[in-house]
């Protein structure tokens, strides 16, 4: 049976299905714990006790590649410690931690170097303790809104049906007038959260991108077509929507692409979702350091990370990544924008970058 913190009666989904799990002991105190607990038990998935959800270090493995992909299908289960939340800029303000890692593998994804050697995927069952913190943040910021990205360091979408956190943070920040919620998925398991009491605070955007790009680098994702579809159930469902184009690529042939993929959204999508609709554009970048990282883990990609090609940016804490070059940077800008208000004219662009 499903693991979920409402007697909810969805099936688990196959894009996930972990084989190994970690229990910290701790974790077992609490109701979402014991009920992922007594879903493990009863799927026969085998199970190790840890100490830390930080300090997995005994994963099976006899190379680094084959440790690396035996620990995307391994799920730590622990106590976020750790309640000061990071900035999340320009999506939010805060990350609100409820998961660590991901299932899916992205070539490109900056997790393949900000998690390091720990690509593990991570869940809290101490829910209460995170909103509580959450609450605190929206106090101290009201009466601005203060929005909170549960996306910046996993897929939460994906997790969703282990776990159920995503509904109980949505139906949270339903009650906080000054509170919002944002996550983003490249996965279409929305039915657990259609019908959730979600007051128009939160903001569901889905991760879209040409054929071509989920084809190639997006393996152990939901397909185009799965995702749009799941938009669409989002968008009936009252939340506001938004995508996120990410990360946009210069590709032979990248102009019909990103065509195809906003008429695509246009004829998939409800007349009225436009209203309100906002778009995100991130261009493709990497440091030498996910370079080196993902030629190791995907060695056969055709990721292009040329830095002859590219352009030095540097970042706000001292460190830069290789973009485009100007040039190239806003023709993707200009192409894509066109597009986009083209099929939606009264959508909003947050931010090129």
């Amino acid at each position: 049976m499903p693991v979920s913190t409402t007697d909810r009666t969805d099936s688990l989904h196959s894009s996930f299905v972990p084989e190994l799990v970690y229990f910290e002991p701790s974790a077992l105190d609490y109701p979402k714990g014991k009920r992922i607990m007594e879903w493990v038990a009863a799927a026969g998935i085998p199970y190790r006790m840890t100490n830390s959800h930080n300090r997995i270090t005994n994963l099976p493995g006899e190379s680094e590649l084959e440790q690396y992909k035996i620990a995307k299908r391994t799920l730590v289960v622990g106590i976020r410690k750790t309640l000061k939340f990071d900035q999340s800029k320009p999506s939010a303000e805060y990350a609100i931690p409820i998961a660590t890692g991901c299932m899916g593998h992205c070539h490109y994804c900056y997790l393949q170097t900000t998690l390091g050697s720990k690509p593990y995927i991570r869940v809290y069952v101490n829910m209460d303790e995170i909103m509580q913190a959450a609450k605190g943040y929206i106090d101290e910021r009201a009466p601005q809104n203060t929005r909170f990205e549960a996306a910046c360091t996993s897929d939460p979408v994906g997790l969703e049906p282990i776990t159920g956190s995503l509904r109980e943070l949505i139906e949270f920040m339903a009650d906080e007038e000054y509170g919002r919620l944002r996550f983003v998925t490249k996965f279409h398991y929305v039915d657990s959260l259609l019908d959730a009491r979600h007051n128009g605070h939160t903001r569901v955007r889905f991760s879209v991108n040409s054929k071509y790009v989920i084809k190639h680098f997006e393996p152990a994702t939901s397909r185009f077509e799965q995702r749009i579809e799941a938009a669409g159930k989002i968008a009936r469902a009252g939340y506001p929507l938004g995508f996120i184009i990410a990360p946009i690529i210069w590709y032979e042939g990248w102009q019909e692409g990103y065509a195809e993929l906003l008429s695509s959204l246009a004829a998939a999508l409800p007349k009225d979702a436009s209203a309100g609709l906002t778009f995100e554009m991130i261009q493709h970048r990497f440091t030498k350091t996910a370079k080196n990282v993902i030629e190791r883990r995907y060695p056969k990609t055709k990721l292009e990370m040329d830095i002859d090609k590219r352009k030095y940016k540097w970042g706000r804490w001292g460190q830069g990544k290789y973009v485009y070059p100007d040039e190239q940077a806003n023709a993707l800008r200009m192409f894509i924008s066109e597009r986009i208000f083209e099929h939606f004219p009264d959508a909003t662009i947050d931010y090129f970058t």
